[in-house]
């Protein structure tokens, strides 16, 4: 079921600080890691999942920004699975809220808390980003740097030449060693060989004396000491041993060929909204359904999911849905979209292309369309979210340019 690679030896850093403005109104009152993602998760659950999946089992999790949620799901539910001497844990600074500077960068984000990993006997650190749907072998990246004696290897995605302008790119040679690193370069450097470009997933492997000695160097010159800024630079210069990993070349037990290199940021209001909808596509190209590589995430103790009545004008149906324990769709149509758990849906109501959080009760004769509904929200009976924009932005929804509706907490009190 599990990686069988040993990685006994290694510690995780999760790195789930992350604000995701972009993603507002979602995380006004969460941080990105916690947002919802295909009805009964959390964005970090991928992460976790994977490293659970790879048999890495010591994980300290860096939280920061608007951390109550994302701490509360991850001792209810990672810290209940964890036997002897092993642990999923989250880590925060002891701050208000508010303080938005306690990491000043994310390697500024593991300087904070290198005791944890001076006091580790393990050969390596692997420091992950939380806030990104994928499915990852992290156990082979961890052999594959092992073989390379390398000090860094770097999670890379193999991208276009024309899309690499987004993202921080590699320069490599034959051997995947990386020679340069630029920033969203104007013109990237393609891999030797191909007409693709490496780009930073934001995932390290380190070896732990090395990362030890880079960061207490790196704090003497910067204060807002940052991986791809300041370290990967600094041990490009010193003629460290960095390597990029081709995330294509990751294998996991049960992966059908569609899933090969699905990598998701899920930053924005639209991507997020995309990367939902993808999932309940006949084949999807992350696929939950692969028990093999499971997804964990905190179940809770819920009924299943059911549709009631069935009269003409009064049916209850989820068509082309994905719909969580918990949801009653009682005489209403719920086309292409996903109920989170606990959600109601009354009668002569027709919901399409949507998304619903958890716990939302939707009224009767209410008519939604291509609309994400946070947590816990109230549509009173016959209103119509979707269909007159204008309309929606009067209500104090927000609307993206494609025209997706959000509507948060904070919009129905």
């Amino acid at each position: 079921m599990y990686a069988m690679s040993n990685a006994g030896n290694t510690i995780a850093m999760v790195l789930a600080g992350g604000k995701g403005e972009r993603l507002s109104p979602l995380t006004i009152r969460r941080a990105k890691p916690s947002v919802m993602f295909g009805g009964k998760y959390k964005i970090i659950d991928f992460v976790l999942s994977n490293l659970f999946n790879s048999g890495i089992k010591k994980v300290y999790i860096l939280t920061q920004y608007r951390a109550y949620s994302l701490n509360k799901h991850i001792r209810e539910s990672w810290g209940k699975w964890t036997g002897l001497g092993e642990f999923f844990v989250a880590i925060s600074p002891e701050t208000s809220s508010e303080n938005e500077d306690w990491f000043k960068g994310t390697a500024d984000a593991i300087l904070q808390y290198l005791r944890f990993v001076e006091s580790s006997d393990a050969d390596y650190v692997a420091i992950f980003g939380g806030d990104h749907i994928y499915k990852m072998d992290v156990s082979q990246m961890i052999d594959y740097h092992r073989r390379n004696r390398a000090d860094l290897t770097v999670a890379a995605l193999e991208v276009p030449v024309q899309e690499a302008s987004r993202f921080g790119v590699f320069s490599v040679d034959d051997d995947y060693k990386i020679t340069a690193f630029a920033e969203k370069p104007k013109h990237p450097e393609s891999i030797p060989g191909r007409d693709t470009c490496f780009a930073s997933m934001g995932n390290y492997i380190f070896s732990t004396k090395k990362l030890i000695e880079v960061l207490q160097e790196g704090k003497k010159m910067y204060e807002d000491l940052d991986f791809g800024k300041h370290v990967i630079p600094m041990m490009l210069e010193n003629r460290d041993k960095v390597f990029a990993y081709n995330f294509n070349d990751n294998i996991i037990p049960g992966m059908k060929a569609e899933e090969k290199g699905y990598w998701k940021d899920v930053g924005t209001i639209e991507s997020y909204y995309e990367a939902n909808m993808d999932l309940i596509h006949v084949s999807p190209q992350l696929n939950l359904y692969n028990y093999k590589w499971p997804i964990l995430t905190n179940q809770g103790n819920l009924p299943p999911a059911k549709t009631v009545f069935d009269e003409e004008g009064r049916r209850g149906m989820n068509i082309d849905s994905y719909v969580c324990a918990g949801c009653i769709t009682s005489g209403a149509t719920v086309r292409r979209t996903i109920l989170g758990p606990r959600c109601k849906v009354n009668s002569y109501s027709e919901i399409d292309d949507s998304i619903l959080f958890e716990n939302v009760t939707v009224g009767r004769h209410v008519k939604i369309k291509r609309t994400i509904i946070d947590k816990n929200v109230v549509i009173p009976d016959g209103t119509e979210i979707g269909y007159d924009h204008e309309l929606d932005r009067a209500k104090g929804y927000r609307v993206t340019e494609s025209g997706i509706v959000v509507v948060s907490m904070a919009d129905t009190k």
